[in-house]
């Protein structure tokens, strides 16, 4: 039987597939209602859509139906959306349709299409209301300039031209609607033709050319003046108030014209697509759709169809915008999606409805054949779940198409739409799933049943939409004589799921796309089609990358071309492959920690023998020999087996001889060379479009051949010092660290020498180097038991060194045991040689200075100083000279020193170390010259200098024997220092201050025999280089000197204190002869007074002589104070008085007869004669002036 007898319908029957708003033909209005299908979901779409819609008319008051005037209908591409909208149309308005003398309203067409009487019934109530219906595709009636206002310019548009006023002009359409207000319409059409001679309809769209009439006819019908007229129609487009709420307006006036039952509903097609990523028109139809419903109370509607998927109308919107899309979808209330279940049901119904006796042959041969057909549709990594036949029932209603195919058309019109690489009608609709289905059918219409149809039969219902360059690239290649006409209908293959994500054209996939048969030849398609590929990609038609072929443009052909000439060496080629084994798959590692002494070792990564990497210092090569090398046949396994031999030993290892290997490195260098060096922002679109794809694909290259080395190392071959190594492993890596592990352990010999450390290596040395010589002496007995052969080998090699005068650095030591054939880890051997430190082998020299050990630990902690550090071979002294100085330091310091040179060293150090460390603090005090030993001891700071300057234990102890007699010398002085600034220095400072004391009365003491005697003897003391032993008369000595020096205080504080009294009282007396008042006597006796004190707190008997002095002067002072006084207080009592003058108050005159000559001595009496004579004339005067005289 042929496909085309199969079917209830004749297959080549006109359907009209693609359902266009504005096709109102009356064989297609009959066609399109009589094959309406009404699908499960499309009975729910009805249902919803007349239930909103009625209860608006039942509930017109209800405050919710402003919200639901609204409808939104999304479904994909080509899923028959446009179809139900008109269908809609056609049931709103009661589309009457006529064929063959056969004339039916729409909703008579639903009779038998709805099953629930109820849901008919709501349909038939819908439609027999009064409604205007608008259906209009908004794209072919926007223009091209896309404003803000486009979607209210559309709008009013189709609203204008319902009302039979000017659609294309709205200001000249406003001139009609005022007309119509004022019942002037009709005579203006009757004017223009007077005046005109030709209907105002049909001339209005060239109003420009006939202002003189237009002005005419509309002065004569509203009675104004031309002027006038002339004035608002050279103004009224310009100032035509299009505004929302206008139109708005203008809809309510109109339906309040028609009465309150009156509807008017708006069918936009495709307002989604319209719409895109203008934001502004987004909002421009939200606004609407409020406006209309909250200003007509629910009967005004707007229905509009969009894409399902936002992205497909939006393209790569920012997310803002894919927000404000979706709240507009919010906006309506009510919202129909059409799924592709729903293409479906409608397919089989139109297209592929089977006869009784067709489906009973189908049933026997899907029961026959039921596990064959499941076979030959299988599919290979794909992004979604492709169906294949469930059942013979299914088998029947999709034959001879498979199920998967109702799925992959969808995404294939999709993507091809949404990529752009269709023109403007596919863009527009102009194209259904349905008939995409009929054109495949009709292709193989003759054929036989058994036949299975495959995807390229699909091609030809879309290739007069395909843009020139997509077609020009297929129809080229179809005149290639290179090619056979299978390659033509596998590049359409490949084309038409370029851009479906969902499926890859792998051989697998392709081979199932491509069954023409149920009992196909698998096996051979899938050689056909490989060989077919090889065809094409010689040719340049299709890339491949992986497993995976893409169809290719002109443009990326040439690209591809472009990539294909790069130029790529050797070194190029290796390098990469180094890169993508050693950097990619090994994560970069370059070195390998042997756990059994956690010593990390660096490895040399070489790639076909290419160095890969920065250099570094190395133990171990680890070299790759890949299919990419010219040599590579030649790396038999004895070669491979002897070059692992060389270089001390090294790993080989040849991975396994892989073509597709090489393929696929050359291709992902070339492709990352030509990005590299063509990208560039001056670049088309497109081309960067393409660039961009290869890089891509380039991304997934990179990640395939890293799987693909990964497969050749693990089944390539390794080698090791000279052996094959056959162990398997995890991964590569883990293949690697046995490699690497095996290459250790045979080729450094010497690395069983050491047992390592397992514990903290630095706090292991620190430990050692700070410990007590009873820690350091268990650490030394314990070390034969501890690493004698390493030890050994390193103490042999010091003294090799040091017999050879070699200068041994810490850094050269440490290296050299890190690499063969010894392998030992850094730590290992410095905890070695700190053991040798601490059973004093070997010193270390820091500048060329011996480092103490307890600068050891702060100078090696840090692998960045060992550079600077000098190990040195120590010397030892024999057991005499460390006896003989144990006995010298036992004389010195009165203890005996510990056996063993560096403890004695440690010792004899120490001490003399303090015994400095007190001289100095005794230092100071001495050199102030007031404490003996000064000289003693700088002399001995100095001693002490000289033997500690020595660091090493040999040059100390021969050094501290030499100074021997110094030493016991410094000893003897130590001791009394000590004993004195110890003991002695309190009863010294007692001594020093008693002296002090005495001393500034030495005048007067030095006529004390008694004093004399005592105050030599301190002096003896004090002055004594060494008083040590006579500070103890000390005590006794102040006990005496004291007494004398206060006996002799006291006597002369007496004298003072009697002078004192006896002014006192001569400054009393005065005061009461002038019966001087409280104020005066306070002012001259009070400073006297204060001279008690004075004199009680003096210890010094020329203070007290000079206190007498000042006593004198001060009573001089207080009878001056009394004579200003009584002055001042006779001037007062009797101002002006001259007969009787009060008492005037003299003061005692003083006369001083030591004054009166200028000789020491009277030697005879002449000289005598004169003196009295100048002294009686004194006295004469005073005498005569009425004074009293006080002689001094």
């Amino acid at each position: 039987m042929k496909i085309k007898d199969l079917f209830v319908r004749k297959l080549d029957r006109n359907i009209n597939g693609v359902v266009k708003a504005d096709q109102l033909d009356q064989e297609s209005i009959y066609q399109e209602l009589d094959e309406y299908v009404v699908t499960k979901e499309l009975d729910t779409h009805f249902r919803d859509f007349f239930g909103a819609f009625l209860s608006a008319i039942d509930s017109p008051n209800h405050a919710d139906v402003s919200g639901k005037v609204g409808i939104w209908i999304s479904g994909f591409f080509g899923s028959g959306k446009s179809h139900f909208i008109k269908v809609l149309s056609y049931l709103l308005s009661n589309q009457v349709a006529t064929h063959n003398g056969n004339s039916l309203t729409a909703v008579e067409f639903f009779d038998d299409k709805i099953k629930d009487p109820m849901l008919l019934g709501d349909i038939k109530r819908a439609v027999s209301t009064n409604s205007d219906v608008i259906l209009f595709n908004i794209d072919s009636k926007a223009d091209t300039s896309k404003s803000r206002d486009a979607i209210l310019t559309v709008f009013l548009k189709v609203f204008n031209a319902m009302l039979g006023y000017s659609g294309d002009h709205p200001h000249i359409a406003n001139m009609e609607r005022y007309l119509t207000g004022k019942n002037k319409l009709d005579d203006f059409h009757n004017a223009f033709k007077r005046i005109n001679g030709d209907s105002w309809l049909e001339q209005r769209d060239a109003y420009d050319f006939l202002g003189d009439d237009l002005i005419a006819a509309l002065s004569e019908v509203l009675d104004q003046s031309q002027e006038s007229t002339q004035k608002w129609l050279d103004n009224a487009e310009e100032k035509f108030p299009l505004t929302v709420e206008n139109f708005c307006k203008w809809v309510k006036e109109y339906l309040d014209r028609q009465g309150d039952q009156h509807r008017i509903v708006f069918l936009v097609d495709e307002i989604g697509q319209f719409i895109g990523q203008d934001t502004h028109l987004m909002l421009s139809l939200q606004t609407i759709t409020e406006n209309l419903g909250t200003l007509c109370k629910g009967r005004a509607w707007v229905v509009v169809t969009s894409q399902e998927d936002i992205d497909a109308v939006l393209g790569e919107v920012k997310a803002s915008k894919a927000n404000d899309f979706s709240k507009i979808q919010g906006r309506f209330k009510t919202r129909l999606s059409l799924s592709s279940d729903n293409v479906d049901e409608v397919i089989q119904a139109r297209l592929l409805k089977k006869t009784d006796k067709v489906s009973n042959q189908l049933e026997a041969v899907y029961q026959d054949k039921a596990d064959i057909i499941k076979s030959q549709l299988s599919f290979h990594k794909v992004g979604m779940t492709f169906n294949t036949y469930k059942d013979e029932h299914d088998f029947i209603n999709h034959y001879p198409f498979a199920p998967y195919q109702f799925q992959l058309i969808q995404k294939v019109f999709e993507s091809i739409r949404k990529v752009g690489a269709t023109g403007k009608h596919l863009a527009r609709g102009e194209r259904s799933m349905l008939d995409a289905f009929q054109t495949a059918a009709l292709l193989v219409a003759d054929e036989d049943t058994g036949i299975l149809i495959p995807l390229y039969r699909f091609y030809p219902s879309i290739e007069s939409f395909l843009d020139t360059s997509v077609k020009s690239t297929i129809n080229q290649a179809a005149s290639r004589p290179s090619l056979e006409p299978f390659d033509i209908e596998l590049l359409r293959i490949l084309f038409l799921i370029r851009y479906v994500d969902e499926i890859k054209g792998n051989v697998p996939n392709l081979t199932t796309l491509c069954i023409t048969q149920i009992d196909a030849d698998r096996l051979a398609l899938k050689q056909q089609i490989e060989d077919s590929l090889l065809s094409l990609e010689r040719e340049t038609l299709i890339s491949r990358n992986g497993e995976d072929y893409f169809f290719l443009t002109n443009e990326e052909q040439d690209i591809n071309k472009e990539i294909d000439k790069v130029e790529i060496s050797n070194t190029e080629e290796a390098k990469e492959m180094g890169d993508l084994i050693y950097e990619d798959l090994l994560k970069g590692q370059t070195k390998f920690r042997y756990l059994k002494n956690n010593k990390d070792f660096n490895f040399a990564r070489l790639c076909d023998a290419h160095p890969i990497g920065n250099k570094l210092d190395y133990e171990l090569i680890v070299s790759v020999i890949t299919p990419l090398a010219d040599d590579y046949q030649s790396y038999s396994s004895s070669r491979c087996i002897m070059q692992s031999t060389q270089e001390n030993g090294q790993i080989i290892f040849k991975l396994i001889d892989d073509a597709l290997l090489g393929q696929e490195l050359r291709t992902y260098l070339k492709t990352a060379k030509y990005i590299r060096l063509k990208n560039s922002d001056t670049l088309p679109l497109t081309t960067k479009r393409i660039i961009q794809d290869r890089a891509d694909e380039n991304r997934q290259r990179h990640k395939r051949l890293t799987t693909l080395i990964e497969t050749a190392m693990q089944q390539g071959e390794c080698y090791a010092c000279g052996q094959t190594l056959t162990e398997t492993a995890a991964s590569v890596k883990n293949r690697l660290d046995n490699a690497l592990h095996y290459l250790v352990e045979n080729s450094f010999s010497k690395l069983s020498n050491l047992v390592p450390f397992k514990g903290d290596h630095l706090k292991e040395i620190q430990t050692l180097l700070r410990s007590n010589d009873i820690s350091q002496q268990t650490v030394l007995d314990n070390m034969p038991e501890t690493n004698p052969n390493a030890l050994q080998e390193i103490r042999s090699h010091i003294e090799l060194s040091t017999h050879s005068s070699h200068k041994i650095i810490l850094k050269d030591l440490i290296s050299r045991y890190e690499k063969r054939p010894y392998g030992w880890p850094e730590w290992d051997s410095m905890l070695l040689l700190t053991h040798l430190l601490v059973s004093n082998e070997i010193n270390l020299l820091l500048d060329a200075s011996p480092l103490s050990r307890d600068r050891i630990f702060e100078n090696i902690k840090k692998p960045s100083s060992w550079a600077k550090i000098q190990i040195i071979r120590k010397k030892t002294l024999d057991s005499h000279t460390l006896q003989k100085a144990r006995q010298l330091g036992k004389d010195i310091f009165a203890s005996m020193g510990p056996d063993g040179e560096e403890p004695l060293f440690n010792y004899l150090h120490q001490s003399a170390q303090q015994w400095q460390e007190q001289l100095k603090s005794f230092k100071p005090l001495a050199d102030t010259g007031n404490y003996p030993g000064k000289k003693t001891i700088d002399q001995s700071i100095k001693l002490l200098d000289q033997l500690l300057h020595d660091k090493e234990s040999y040059s100390f102890i021969e050094k501290f024997n030499s100074f021997k007699n110094d030493l016991l010398d410094l000893s003897d002085d130590y001791h009394d220092l000590h004993n004195f600034y110890q003991n002695q220095k309190s009863i010294w400072i007692k001594l020093t201050t008693a002296y002090q004391s005495a001393n500034q009365n030495r005048h007067s003491l030095d006529k004390n025999p008694d004093a004399v005697s005592v105050l030599s003897q301190i002096d003896n003391i004090l002055k004594s280089e060494s008083p040590y032993g006579i500070i103890n008369q000390a005590e006794q000595l102040i006990s005496k000197i004291t007494a004398i020096n206060e006996q002799l205080i006291d006597e002369k504080r007496q004298q003072a204190e009697s002078v004192l009294n006896e002014q006192l009282q001569l400054v009393e007396k005065e005061l009461l002869s002038v019966k001087a008042d409280d104020k005066l006597r306070n002012e001259c006796l009070y400073p006297l007074q204060q001279y008690k004190q004075k004199i009680s707190n003096n210890s010094s008997i020329a203070h007290l002589y000079e206190l007498q002095s000042f006593i004198l002067e001060e009573k001089d002072a207080a009878f001056e104070r009394i004579a200003k006084a009584m002055e001042a207080k006779r001037v007062k009592i009797e101002p002006g008085v001259k007969d009787k003058p009060s008492p005037i108050y003299k003061k005692p005159v003083i006369i001083k007869p030591r004054e009166l000559t200028h000789q020491t001595y009277l030697e005879n009496e002449e000289q005598m004669d004169n003196f009295l004579k100048e002294l009686r004339v004194k006295l004469k005067t005073a005498i005569d002036g009425g004074d009293k005289i006080e002689i001094r």
